[in-house]
């Protein structure tokens, strides 16, 4: 059933939005990743226009990351105010991001900033991922091997305004999360994506948290980022399709769920390497398309209104 998208100005068939839309909310409970760093190239891909697919996935995030994070509250696996020292950096560098999203649109270079993004990110990420999960499941089958405990001090406990958060069991300075957040509320901005393929490693590795607190508190953090920053694209840059969200926000609901039920029942270093997978394939056909001979030799430019 084709439907016609007004403000991406394209026709798409409505069952496969609906479909990606669940694959990307299933990704969301297992992983508490937004999803968008998958989605918002799949709606590349199928010839939505780069400046709608941003501003819509970062949309449908909001809903698919409320319908997991209401899960782990039920499990008492969120960070509340971890999330909130998250969430303020994340409005910072949301606001500034779309300011960038702006400019450059301006100037016609979103696509080329946005898949150059994706490209680094994504292979910087899912590489080190990989690399650490694969050490992990080493360590875990090895009986004789002892894993190395998260909570050692380094620069990150020697910082000033420390803070206590007691459901991850940590007293560290608030800069940090701070800055993890804005990052990832740029991120959000300028590439569509909740930042959970960042945060997530960072809150692990960086921070020291928990893993089984760390899904809760991410997706508890992208919902509000990713709101406010479909609000500025909205309100800016016009960019948000709303037949596109809706479709998009049906599956994704649906498919957190699921997600979250798959995720409980998996040990962390396999929902990890799972995600790096994904994380590479994702980079290696947007860095393909980058260098590939398109199959038409002509593109149909977005305008600044």
């Amino acid at each position: 059933m084709q439907i016609y998208l007004p403000i991406a100005e394209v026709s798409v068939n409505a069952f496969l939005l609906l479909g990606l839309g669940g694959l990307v909310g299933v990704l969301s409970g297992m992983f508490g990743v937004g999803g968008g760093f998958l989605m918002t190239p799949l709606l590349f891909f199928i010839g939505i226009p780069p400046a709608v697919a941003v501003a819509t996935e970062a949309n449908q995030i909001v809903a698919s990351s409320f319908s997991g994070v209401l899960a782990h509250f039920r499990r008492k696996t969120v960070d509340v105010r971890m999330g909130l020292v998250l969430l303020a950096g994340g409005l910072v560098g949301s606001y500034l991001g779309v300011r960038l999203f702006a400019i450059l649109r301006s100037v016609g270079q979103v696509e080329l900033l946005v898949t150059l993004c994706y490209v680094v990110f994504l292979g910087v990420v899912g590489g080190l991922m990989f690399i650490e999960s694969l050490q992990a499941i080493r360590r875990t089958r090895d009986p004789a091997a002892r894993p190395k405990p998260r909570k050692h001090h380094s620069w990150v406990h020697g910082l000033p305004l420390k803070m206590r958060f007691r459901q991850s069991q940590l007293y560290i300075s608030a800069i940090p999360p701070f800055v993890i957040g804005m990052a990832v509320g740029v991120l959000a901005a300028i590439m569509g994506v909740g930042g959970g393929f960042i945060m997530v490693p960072a809150m692990i590795y960086i921070l020291g948290m928990p893993t089984k607190v760390v899904v809760g508190t991410s997706l508890f953090q992208i919902i509000f980022v990713t709101a406010f920053t479909t609000l500025m694209h909205a309100t800016q840059n016009q960019t948000v399709d709303a037949v596109l969200a809706v479709l998009l926000l049906l599956g994704g609901v649906i498919g957190a769920q699921i997600g979250t039920r798959i995720g409980v029942r998996m040990k962390a270093e396999q929902l990890r390497i799972l995600l790096a997978i994904l994380v590479l394939v994702v980079c290696g056909k947007l860095a393909f398309d980058l260098v590939a001979t398109p199959s038409e030799l002509f593109s149909i430019g977005q305008g600044g209104h």
